[in-house]
């Protein structure tokens, strides 16, 4: 077996991603489908607040539903090249043998298995939080009492998981359609490094080459790094503006949701990073860089798409909300206004600017163990 249980069990981000979105749709798609046939029972008093519990269901699922199956199937796509980069001279050797393109990729369909196991937990946890939600999403004189529909089950958990599978099968099917020879060479190259006894001048210049070049090398990290950062943003502002508008209960879950994935990106695109540069910050340190020169080289040119992410979030957050309120909610009574949080937007910032410094920092403390003795170990 090319790729076993344990590998596909390894995508935890995929799994973790998927957690969020069947949570979310879970309850949200469950509450739209009971609600929906007790259009005859409701009054014209209550029909502007049942039409805006519709159309939020609609619109967080469509929203969280599409958006982070969309994330999902970046991560399947990144996962399944990681995993081809680091065997490719298992999988070269098994085209050599004769093992088809096609053969090859079906096996590649396991990592749909960390869809499941995300989808299942949270399809699971969306039933156990139910009746809470309920309450939160009551509508005054309206019983809505809570039924299983076994649909969801099938939408919610079995379709992305053989939509997973599919988009990963894709994705190994077309890199390894190339000649066994190709994908025996497939090692990453790595970027020749000269010794640091030049003038200041040729120095910086280097170091602004490699900077840029760890970014080119590394396109889909930036995504994710955007991705963390618009996460943090959005997910926080939302929860800590929703505690003044809704219950509390969604706030706090929202918020919840928002550090989870942001935290998941965050760890999957740094680790990547500092085992993709491995080979070159190891002679960086041979050849005399600085611990600064070799953490700028690698780390600084992610800044700029922290900042753009936050920025990106701080938007959609504020976006989002005036849609609900002004809009979705607009003929509903006794709903409160809502304006963009300032004091919020600065307390958020400077909590990023801490978190991602500290995670920053403990990720620099392993570049700096990084060794040539211990590249050449594992080469």
């Amino acid at each position: 077996m090319i790729i076993s249980f344990k590998s596909a069990l390894k995508l935890v981000g995929i799994a973790i991603v998927l957690f969020c979105a069947a949570f979310v749709c879970t309850f949200f798609l469950n509450f739209y489908l009971d609600v929906l046939p007790l259009r005859d029972e409701v009054t014209e008093q209550m029909l502007p607040l049942y039409e805006a519990q519709l159309a939020t269901a609609q619109m967080c699922c469509a929203i969280t539903g599409g958006v982070l199956t969309f994330i999902a199937c970046i991560m399947a796509l990144f996962y399944v090249k990681l995993y081809i980069d680091e065997h490719y001279k298992e999988l070269g050797t098994f085209k050599a043998l004769g093992y088809s393109a096609n053969r090859l990729a079906a096996s590649f369909m396991l990592f749909g298995l960390s869809a499941f196991v995300g989808c299942a937990l949270g399809y699971g946890l969306g039933h156990a939080m139910m009746p809470s939600i309920y309450k939160w999403l009551t509508i005054d004189g309206l019983n809505v009492e809570i039924h299983y529909h076994t649909g969801l089950l099938f939408g919610i958990v079995i379709t992305p998981t053989i939509f997973l599978g599919a988009v990963a099968y894709l994705c190994a099917y077309l890199q390894l359609k190339k000649p066994a020879l190709a994908i025996l060479k497939g090692q990453r190259k790595q970027r020749k490094i000269k010794s640091n006894n030049g003038s200041k001048q040729n120095n910086n210049s280097f170091l602004k080459e490699m900077c840029f070049k760890t970014i080119t090398d590394n396109k889909l990290l930036t995504f994710f790094v955007t991705f963390s950062a618009f996460c943090f943003s959005a997910m926080i502002q939302m929860g800590a503006s929703m505690e003044s508008l809704v219950d509390g209960t969604m706030g706090w879950m929202i918020l919840a949701i928002g550090l989870v994935l942001a935290g998941t990106s965050a760890f999957m695109a740094l680790t990547s990073l500092v085992k993709n540069t491995s080979q070159s910050i190891a002679m960086m340190k041979t050849f005399g860089y600085s611990l600064r020169e070799r953490v700028t080289s690698i780390f600084a040119g992610f800044i700029p798409f922290a900042i753009l992410g936050f920025v990106i979030g701080t938007v959609y957050q504020y976006g989002l909300l005036t849609l609900m309120i002004n809009l979705i909610f607009k003929d509903v009574g006794e709903v409160p206004d809502y304006s963009f949080n300032v004091k919020i937007m600065f307390i958020t910032l400077a909590a990023f600017i801490v978190t991602y410094t500290a995670i920053t920092a403990i990720y620099v403390a392993k570049v700096n163990k990084v060794s040539v003795k211990q590249i050449m170990l594992e080469n």
